[in-house]
């Protein structure tokens, strides 16, 4: 890492002295183009105290177009300014509290906005009103509120009828929310946002220690996983439950690194009962655990993993009692296996397979799909567990191993969505990162908002704007790093 860290400290342009008010007041500027924008451009067809009346215009047709591509310009300055930012990160020019600040102005508008970019916010309101009304959401899907129902007609028709695939606590707090709000869609949005927070709050904790015991930099990490576009844009402008699980997972990872086993096993179990894809660090943090006890391997595995087990009943069996649910939700934890994307390798590979098939005979693309999506399970499961045995001598490489088959799930998972990378980098953040590395996660970050339009809809098939997305993206990686940039 010292000799690329170098290249990039000896850039004539790094090296000038960085004043940086216009680079936070440019992703700002941005941000705030978002927030006007998506009032007109944003998800679903909710009735917002800002759009009306004279402005109506505004919400279809060329108005429409107009707030769409105010979004993408103030989108493109934001990212423009991550960039910048990070370009100063790795010139060793930028602390970490410097990124925070930086990443809260670019996310206090995305507070206010609209649902951005997907219509998942909508499907959270709709499980929790099913479960309000008394109805099992793990079996109730959210049609039964009825046709006259504000949530329910903002939901995307393709999860209507698709009971919930989250976690008890998850539930409770949906719950919470829309007892809170009623009907007002647009405070749901708002106060679901607000409850994420606790998430990014939890990170934001978390980080430095992550580094301290992983090796990275705070504010190369700081840089990465608070301020990116994932972060800003998905997580809290979306908003996703995901912001949630991973700041409970994060926190819950530190606290087994510093030797506090049973609390970290425990918060970990509350990001599993957030969301479910968290459990999947849960088997490296017992190395961690076993690594520190006195016996044998086996002996030391045995018991930690006896006792983690003993802490996850007890937590996550509280949290469902409290919840007033059941476990339902296991059946349904792979819903998102319903969306066909290529950016699922193995969904792709059925894709490409089927494309070539179809020259020479009309076929289903349903057949190549399947066939290919039950190979990478089990690549995935055997990458999964080789990950999961490399780690047994514990400590921070079992941690970071984590990150990786978090990650390897997120991308061989039937289905991918763009926020589901944050899962490992949630830990992997923390790790030492090269900056030809970091200028690939750049590049794929600022890619990641392209597969969805403001609205929500797939963009993934619109192929020439795929490939301008794709060659902008390169263009911002490549600009984290090439010595003659003008930051």
């Amino acid at each position: 890492m010292s000799a690329d860290t170098a290249d990039t400290a000896t850039d004539p342009v790094a090296a000038r002295p960085f004043k940086p008010r216009p680079t936070i007041v440019l992703g700002t500027v941005g941000s705030l183009l978002v927030l006007a924008a998506s009032f007109a451009a944003g998800a679903g067809s909710v009735d917002h105290p800002f759009v009306g009346g004279r402005l109506a215009w505004l919400t279809y047709g060329h108005g429409r177009m107009l707030a769409e591509l105010t979004v993408y310009l103030g989108y493109a300055l934001m990212v423009w300014a991550w960039i910048r930012l990070g370009r100063r990160v790795l010139a060793d020019q930028v602390g970490s509290r410097l990124v925070l600040v930086a990443a809260a102005c670019w996310m206090v508008p995305m507070l206010f906005a609209p649902a951005l970019f997907t219509r998942d916010v909508f499907s959270y309101l709709g499980q929790g009103a099913v479960a309000l009304a008394g109805y099992d959401p793990f079996t109730v899907p959210p049609t039964v509120l009825g046709p006259d129902s504000e949530i329910l007609n903002n939901i995307h028709p393709f999860w209507q009828g698709t009971p919930a695939p989250y976690g008890p606590l998850f539930i409770l707090l949906a719950k919470g929310t829309v007892w809170l709000v009623g009907s007002h869609v647009y405070a749901g949005i708002v106060v679901t946002r607000l409850l994420q927070l606790v998430g990014l709050a939890l990170l934001v904790w978390a980080l430095p220690g992550l580094v301290r015991h992983l090796g990275g930099r705070l504010p190369v990490a700081a840089w990465l996983l608070i301020a990116g576009p994932i972060m800003v844009v998905h997580l809290v402008g979306g908003p996703h439950n995901d912001l949630m699980m991973i700041g409970f997972l994060a926190a819950g990872t530190l606290l087994v690194l510093d030797g506090k086993h049973v609390a970290g096993i425990a918060v970990v179990t509350v990001s599993v009962a957030v969301k479910a894809s968290s459990a999947v660090a849960l088997p490296f943090l017992v190395w961690v655990w076993a690594a520190r006890l006195p016996s044998t391997r086996w002996r030391n595995f045995v018991r930690a993993a006896a006792c983690s087990l003993g802490v996850f009943v007890a937590v996550f069996g509280a949290l469902t009692v409290l919840a007033g649910v059941d476990l339902g939700w296991l059946s349904t934890v792979n819903a998102s296996s319903r969306l066909v994307n290529w950016l699922s390798p193995p969904t792709a590979l059925g894709e490409i397979v089927h494309g070539l098939a179809s020259i020479f005979v009309d076929s289903s693309r349903d057949p190549f799909v399947t066939v290919t999506r039950i190979i990478g399970q089990a690549v995935l499961v055997l990458l999964v567990v080789r990950q999961w045995w490399l780690a047994r001598d514990g400590g921070s490489d079992a941690v970071r191993r984590a990150a990786i088959a978090l990650f390897l799930v997120a991308v061989l998972s039937p289905t991918m969505l763009p926020w589901y990378l944050m899962w490992g980098l949630a830990i992997g953040a923390a790790l030492p990162w090269r900056p030809r590395w970091l200028a690939v996660a750049a590049g794929v970050s600022v890619f990641m908002v392209a597969p969805y339009s403001a609205a929500g809809e797939q963009l993934l098939y619109e192929w020439p704007l795929m490939i301008l997305a794709v060659a902008l993206s390169a263009w911002a990686g490549y600009a984290l790093v090439r010595p003659a940039a003008r930051a």
